[in-house]
């Protein structure tokens, strides 16, 4: 039986880790750092996920023979680099393919040549040279920082004032570090999230998910990580999308997903883990909004749920750079609602007690939760839980879900009552 360590202490790591349970390959797993739910079903190791150091010397104490990378940080800092040239087994990218994702001017020039789909954009550094641009422009404009943001580095500006203040927080203020800005065309549709395993040229796409961005109801207010997720069951078609025909997602597998697997291994830069293809159904067709070079959270906690393969088989096959086993896929619509701490993506509090029932009855990823010393769970994110329910039909996943969120019983936690309303 394989020994596995987690990299990560998200709802995403809490994802992987019930699938890598399920497997008949899998003995102990340990996480870093791990939360509160993780520690139900892995060992917790107090070591951050950028420690790649530390990581790196559990690994070879502990005999560790497969380590999977959750965190877009943990990549960009090698740690991939780092443990193969140890000699150990690792799903992730190096940090050269991480740029996928650490640098949006990187992927929007792979795009390009590429003929991938995707917005028009320029890239600045200069705060008057940007704020010239968007004043010369049309709105509304998307404002992205170039770097890693945890997925809250997207500013859709309405009108020249919050785009000048986009600006200012990302090159002048440096919210998220020094850096560049990417500004886009605006694009308008439904967007989506298909991701697939890669190995150098293979790419084997797993169902498509939606995820919600907006932290309120009507996809109001600010970007967050995701308040939420869905993926249908078959009925709808094969892309797990009731809005996406199966042409179009195999337009998305064929003419955006390969190509970029086929030119970053030709660059000498090869994937080798989870290529996220955050996409939008324009009037034009399936356009790239942006690419991640991990599993997208919270799309992993309603995607690996649908799995039937043994992870361990992929993971392992990616890690080794062989064929990956295709992948096949539960015929199941499935659910998640994202309980986050009041104030979320502001400032808000920790510690707040939470009381799950012990009649819960659904799946429920931690996302932000630690014990205190007297055993009670408390907040200690931003994002706290995700509850999960599956069933036959969405309309099922998701009345099972939000009867199993009224159970779930904290003061300082809100949430979404509409995810999943675009096909409902």
């Amino acid at each position: 039986m394989a020994s596995v360590l987690v990299v990560g202490g998200g709802g995403r790591e809490h994802a992987i880790v019930d699938v890598l349970s399920r497997s008949a390959r899998v003995g102990k797993i340990y996480c870093a750092p791990g939360n509160a739910g993780i520690a139900q079903q892995a060992e917790c190791v107090p070591l951050k996920d950028t420690d790649v150091d530390g990581l790196l010397q559990f690994a070879q104490a502990k005999g560790i023979d497969l380590t999977v990378v959750g965190p877009e940080a943990a990549l960009a800092a090698g740690i991939v680099d780092r443990f193969r040239a140890a000699g150990l087994k690792i799903f992730g990218h190096t940090q050269a393919a991480t740029a996928i994702e650490s640098s949006k001017e990187f992927a929007k020039q792979l795009m390009l040549r590429s003929h991938v789909p995707t917005a028009s954009y320029c890239a600045f550094r200069e705060f008057s040279q940007a704020l010239t641009y968007v004043r010369a422009g049309s709105f509304p404009t998307v404002i992205k920082y170039d770097g890693l943001a945890a997925g809250k580095g997207v500013v859709v500006a309405a009108d020249l004032a919050e785009a000048e203040a986009a600006l200012r927080d990302m090159l002048l203020d440096g919210r998220y570090g020094e850096g560049k800005v990417v500004i886009e065309e605006f694009l308008t549709g439904p967007e989506f999230s298909l991701m697939a395993f890669v190995s150098g040229r293979q790419v084997c796409p797993m169902v498509a998910a939606q995820d919600h961005k907006r932290a309120y109801d009507g996809d109001k207010g600010p970007n967050t990580g995701g308040m939420g997720a869905y993926t249908e069951s078959f009925a709808t078609g094969k892309s797990g999308l009731s809005f996406i025909s199966d042409e179009e997602y195999d337009f998305a597998v064929t003419h955006i997903l390969q190509p970029v697997a086929d030119a970053m291994a030709d660059a000498g830069t090869p994937l080798s883990g989870v290529l996220y293809g955050g996409l939008m159904k324009t009037p034009s067709g399936i356009k790239v909004i942006e690419f991640n070079a991990r599993f997208g959270d919270p799309e992993t906690e309603v995607v690996l749920p649908r799995l039937e393969s043994d992870i361990f088989d992929i993971f392992e096959a990616v890690a080794d750079a062989r064929v990956i086993p295709a992948p096949t896929w539960r015929d199941e619509s499935v659910m998640g609602v994202v309980l986050a701490s009041k104030g979320y993506p502001g400032s808000y509090s920790k510690g707040a007690p939470i009381d799950v029932g012990p009649d819960f009855g659904e799946r429920i990823c931690h996302m932000g939760t630690k014990r205190t010393d007297e055993g009670g769970l408390v907040t200690a994110g931003g994002r706290v839980l995700m509850v999960i329910a599956g069933a036959s039909t969405m309309s099922e996943a998701a009345r099972r879900c939000y009867a199993a969120v009224e159970k779930v019983h904290c003061d300082n936690l809100f949430y979404r009552k509409d995810i999943a309303n675009y096909v409902l």
